[in-house]
């Protein structure tokens, strides 16, 4: 398949001519296909093309572009940090990443940015860890990326996340840098079964099930809401989580905001507040897999939870999100403050509208492509969407006004 492919949108039928994302080379003619996505306000269409940025990689779960727009630095949950040109797509890989535990749902996971980067040129990673008895744990690290050699030139791990578990599975693994200068890191339940007040995710004695937040430097802010508490994990941020894969920062409140999956369905949006509960399992909308018999109660019958802004309830066939990014950019204007979301098992890119506490699902984005989608993010300088397949063979694509 040539890099620059058009491919049709939300399976509408494509007709026209496309501008495209970008002039191709005599080599990467794109096919001349074209598609449009519905669902604006005035009912009219949005025409998109879709274009291959990379090909070939392997479970890929976060992009990060670099500032200068020029490349893509892309984990692969199988260990690897590469670097992808953003124009031809030549990948790179970048040494000096730390060894990861890459088993089940661990592995090489999210990326950010520090916000003065390149000066400081700190990239902070995510990734799985295993102890010497073989138990994992949510690590993070940062190091300093030289972009024009492709290394890390030092690594230094700043925190783990306690304790080490016999589990593969629901690590979390975002992060981000919140508008207080601070990171935030998800961190999941690791598949703890026991579905009642004594749930891990329900007991801030550890950091499992929880919104960790953290210094730069891996430190405990002193302004925590857990730091005066014996009975507590001072980085706890927020907690009764089950494992939020998904985490962003609202353009205009600078709010955190959470994608977070279900047990069978139960799927969430949260916006994450300082020392909140969010429920899980006490209270939950989802049900326990094959019986379809609910998790605690609903979060409305409990008035020490918060609960989520959107929710994908029990029997409604779920979502599992993962990646997400507000729509920013100049490039899609009508899309201005919409969520957009990565589905996994629903294979499509959910574009929601958002006006506070409101949120509404609009136009399904590559829902014919049978794509898993890992990770979103907007190009900074273009506007331009990016998305993550997650295959063990897999490409970021590129989204753009046709």
């Amino acid at each position: 398949m040539d890099r620059r492919t058009f491919l049709a949108v939300s399976g509408l039928t494509a007709a026209g001519t496309l501008a495209g994302c970008s002039a191709p080379s005599d080599d990467q003619q794109g096919d001349g296909a074209t598609a449009t996505a519905s669902g604006q306000a005035d009912g009219s269409e949005t025409a998109v093309a879709v274009e291959t940025v990379a090909d070939g990689l392997e479970s890929p779960w976060s992009v990060t572009p670099l500032p200068d727009g020029s490349q893509l630095l892309v984990t692969e949950r199988v260990g690897r940090v590469v670097l992808v040109d953003s124009a031809d797509g030549t990948i790179t890989p970048v040494t000096g990443a730390p060894s990861v535990y890459a088993s089940g749902q661990g592995g090489m996971l999210d990326a950010a940015l520090h916000p003065d980067f390149p000066d400081p040129a700190w990239v902070y990673l995510t990734y799985s860890k295993a102890n010497d008895s073989g138990e994992s744990a949510t690590h993070l690290g940062r190091g300093r990326l030289n972009a024009a050699d492709a290394q890390f030139e030092t690594f230094e791990q700043l925190h783990a996340a306690e304790p080490f578990v016999d589990s593969d599975g629901h690590f979390g693994s975002r992060v981000v840098f919140g508008p207080d200068g601070l990171v935030y890191v998800t961190v999941g339940d690791r598949q703890f079964k026991d579905f009642g007040p004594d749930h891990v995710a329900q007991d801030r004695t550890n950091e499992l099930g929880t919104t960790l937040r953290l210094t730069p430097s891996g430190g405990i802010p002193d302004a925590n809401p857990f730091t005066d508490d014996p009975d507590a994990v001072g980085s706890i941020f927020s907690y009764g989580h089950r494992n939020a894969q998904g985490m962003t920062v609202h353009p205009d409140t600078g709010a955190i905001w959470q994608t977070e999956f279900g047990e069978q369905d139960g799927d969430e949006i949260n916006i994450v507040q300082r020392g909140a509960n969010y429920g899980w399992p006490v209270a939950d909308e989802g049900c326990t897999y094959g019986s379809g018999d609910p998790i605690g109660v609903s979060h409305a019958e409990r008035d020490d939870v918060v609960a989520p802004v959107y929710s994908w309830d029990c029997g409604s066939g779920g979502f599992p999100p993962s990646g997400t990014a507000f729509y920013t950019g100049d490039a899609f204007p009508e899309w201005t403050g919409d969520l957009l979301v990565g589905g996994l098992a629903s294979q499509y890119l959910a574009r929601f509208t958002v006006d506070g506490r409101t949120v509404e699902e609009a136009t399904p984005l590559l829902a014919d492509r049978g794509w898993r989608i890992r990770d979103v993010v907007v190009e900074p300088e273009t506007g331009h969407v990016l998305a993550a397949i997650d295959s063990s063979d897999a490409p970021i694509v590129r989204l753009c006004p046709a």
